[in-house]
């Protein structure tokens, strides 16, 4: 079964910021947005990391959420 690929995008002041990753990629995908952060060539702030990683967290907690149903189906 193929992977699915998460789609994370910010769009601020002309900038487009967009990562693909997978649910395997979580830690690298943090990590990128911590060195766009640090990167004082990038329009890409502290504040703009904390809100896209919260994104991540969350989708990861409704992906949990959703294999959790699929794997114990109601009765009713």
């Amino acid at each position: 079964m193929a992977s699915a690929v998460n789609v994370l995008a910010l769009v601020r002041d002309g900038h487009r910021f967009v990562f693909l990753y997978d649910d395997q990629s979580l830690d690298t995908v943090l990590a990128t947005l911590s060195e766009y952060a640090c990167d004082p060539e990038l329009d890409f702030t502290w504040y703009d990391a904390a809100v896209l990683a919260q994104r991540v967290r969350r989708l990861r907690e409704e992906h949990a959420s959703e294999f959790e149903l699929e794997d114990f189906p109601t009765l009713f």
